[in-house]
Formats: C-alpha cells, sequence, structure tokens
C-alpha cells in the first residue's frame, strides 16, 4: 500500500487584483509557504510519491525566487515527485520547468504524449504528459490504456472533465477505458472528492490556496492510499487562509449587531464577504466596513436589501417624504425590475429623514 499525496493548481505569483498592493504581496509570499508544508505534510505522512497535477505557476511571468522555492521545497521531499505541466504553466523550451536546474527526485512530464515511468521498487508506474500550450481540444487519454502487468498503474494529468473544453477535455469513458487505478487530475479549483469510472478512480484536490471568492472554504491537498485494483483518499487541508461568503438577514435589526451576531468566533485570517438581505431602510455601508474590518483580513460589504413595506405607507403624509414616496412608488412600479429605482427611493428617503446623503 502506498502513500501518495496529490495536488494540483498551486498558481504561484497569482496578482490577487482583489487585495491591496502590500496584501497582494503578503498573499504571494504566503502562497510560497504552501510549498514548505507541502513538504513538510509529505514527511509527516510518510509519503511515498507526490504526484502535481499542473498549473504550479499562474503564468509565464514568474517570480525568479518563486521558481527557486517550488525547486527547494520539491527537493526537500524524501520520495519521488512527478509534475504535469498544466494550461497555465505549460511547458516549451523558454518556461521555468525547462531553464531551472530541478532536483534529482523531481521528474517533469516534457510531452504532449503520455509517457510511463516505472518504479519497481513500489511495483508501480506513473503516466503522464504535458500541456505545451494553453489551450489544447483534444483529450489527454485519448487511445490510452495502462498496461495490464500487475502494478500498480497511475496517472498524472491536467484536463478538465466537463464536455467541450478547451483544457484537455477528458470523458468519463476514457477515464473507465483507461485501466488505471488511479487518475491524478489538476484544472478545476474545487475538490471533488474520490470518483470513479469503471474500475479507475479520479479526482481533482483543488487549488491548495484560494485566491477569490469563487474559491470558498478549506483548500488543500489529497492524501491517498493506493494498491492494485483498490484506492481510498482523503482531504487534507493545507491552506493559509480561507475565503468565506456569508449572507445576513438585517430585517428588523441593526445591521451592525446583525453582522456581529451571524459571524463565526475566529475570522480575523480569513477574508470575507458580507451581503446584507431582508429589509433596511438604508445601511450605513461605510459605518459597517469602518467597524467590522479591523476582525477580518479583507473585508467587503455588500447590499442587497429592500425597503420595508411599511415604509410606502407614509406616502399619504402631507409632507416632503410623503410627496417623495408617492412619486417613487410610481417610478417603482413602471420600472419593476429596475434596481436603480429602488436604490434612489431608499438613498433618497434617508437624506430626507437623516439631512445627509448615504452612499451605497
Amino acid at each position: 500500500m502506498l502513500n501518495i499525496i496529490h495536488g494540483a493548481d498551486f498558481h504561484l505569483d497569482s496578482p490577487f487584483s482583489g487585495l491591496s498592493p502590500e496584501r497582494a504581496a503578503q498573499r504571494r509570499g504566503e502562497q510560497r509557504d504552501l510549498l514548505t508544508r507541502l513538504a513538510q505534510l509529505a514527511r509527516e505522512k510518510q509519503a511515498d510519491l507526490v504526484l502535481l497535477s499542473g498549473d504550479l505557476m499562474d503564468g509565464e511571468t514568474v517570480y525568479r525566487e518563486t521558481a527557486q522555492a517550488l525547486s527547494q521545497a520539491l527537493g526537500g521531499i524524501p520520495c519521488p515527485v512527478f509534475l504535469a505541466p498544466g494550461n497555465h504553466d505549460c511547458y516549451s523550451p523558454s518556461s521555468v520547468y525547462a531553464t531551472l536546474d530541478w532536483p534529482d527526485n523531481v521528474h517533469i512530464f516534457t510531452t504532449p504524449a503520455v509517457e510511463g515511468v516505472d518504479l519497481p521498487q513500489f511495483n508501480c508506474t506513473v503516466y503522464g504528459r504535458a500541456f505545451c500550450s494553453p489551450h489544447e481540444t483534444g483529450s489527454p487519454l485519448a487511445g490510452f490504456q495502462a498496461a495490464e502487468d500487475g502494478r500498480l498503474t497511475l496517472a498524472c494529468l491536467h484536463g478538465d472533465t466537463a464536455p467541450g473544453s478547451g483544457y484537455g477535455p477528458i470523458s468519463q469513458e476514457e477515464i473507465a477505458a483507461s485501466g488505471l487505478d488511479y487518475l491524478a487530475l489538476g484544472h478545476v479549483h474545487q475538490h471533488s472528492g474520490l470518483q470513479r469510472a469503471g474500475r479507475t478512480a479520479w479526482a481533482y484536490p483543488g487549488c491548495p490556496e484560494g485566491r477569490g471568492f469563487d474559491e470558498l472554504g478549506e483548500k488543500g491537498v489529497l492524501l491517498l492510499h493506493a494498491q492494485p485494483g483498490q484506492v481510498t483518499g482523503e482531504f487534507v487541508p493545507l491552506c493559509r487562509r480561507r475565503y468565506q461568503d456569508i449572507r445576513v438577514d438585517v430585517t428588523g435589526s441593526d445591521p451592525l449587531d446583525a453582522v456581529l451576531n451571524a459571524l463565526p468566533p475566529a475570522t480575523e485570517e480569513d477574508i470575507y464577504r458580507i451581503t446584507l438581505t431582508g429589509a433596511c431602510t438604508a445601511p450605513d455601508l461605510a459605518r459597517l466596513q469602518r467597524a467590522l474590518a479591523p476582525r477580518f483580513y479583507g473585508l467587503t460589504v455588500r447590499d442587497e436589501t429592500r425597503l420595508p413595506q411599511d415604509l410606502w405607507q407614509r406616502r399619504e403624509e402631507d409632507s416632503l417624504t410623503g410627496l417623495f414616496l408617492r412619486e417613487m412608488e410610481q417610478l417603482c412600479a413602471k420600472r419593476p425590475d429596475d434596481p436603480v429605482c429602488r436604490l434612489a427611493a431608499r438613498f433618497g428617503l434617508a437624506a430626507l429623514e437623516n439631512g445627509e446623503d448615504i452612499c451605497p
């Protein structure tokens, strides 16, 4: 039984454009620290193999210290490491995979054709191939079938199981026909869980560090236990920070109190997007941002609340507020799907009631 770590989609040197320049630089440094955590995990779990299924880099432009940190970290893993370049870090004669000296324990797949590497000490064969351009419409597994020789058969590939993808589309039928014991995939940033097609187990580990609100929650790698005909696995969190997205109903409450009551105990290390919902006159987002920001590494507050129904009852008042609400009610009735009308009613009412403008 082999212990195998499967990781992918590190996207080192990502821009982190949603953060301040200082925080973005810090996050890129934390990405490099991820490499050290990967090496530590390999030692702690006594990994026999590490499979890295592409997009370790975010693009062709890589800081030299990042590439050196990757090489050093992989060289510190006391077992063979297999790396299959993906669409973001595709292999070429000018890529970092060709121009940097890599440790002896690291095997980088460099051709678009699948090749196999025999590991007799493990009674195992590891297959793999490389993206050699940013887009590939052909399947990496087209016509492939692993040798049937009683060995454990693994493949390390970057590809997409979504039909019609331009990033190495792979069908369930091709996975089932491959004869592999395990297919280690990269490209999808959400952990897939261990899947099966025929006798072949396959999975995406997801990215090990979230970079935006489309990559929420815990991120990490897979720890697999494999022998011919049998593969089991578990997800191992590895991320330094998490992106979290919560919605808070502020109906009948002070928005700040409602948000504080909805938060978990520890949020300081993470990046949150908080969306206000329910019925509310005009939440002061600037006030909320100032009050809540110290509780998070990063914070975005959004307003999706609606005007309370009872406010429209004031349209009968003989006042400027009543006149304003009568006009706005007619406008909103004519344009029911226009959010600008509702915003105009909300902020106009807030200005009349409070004597000042409230910015969204």
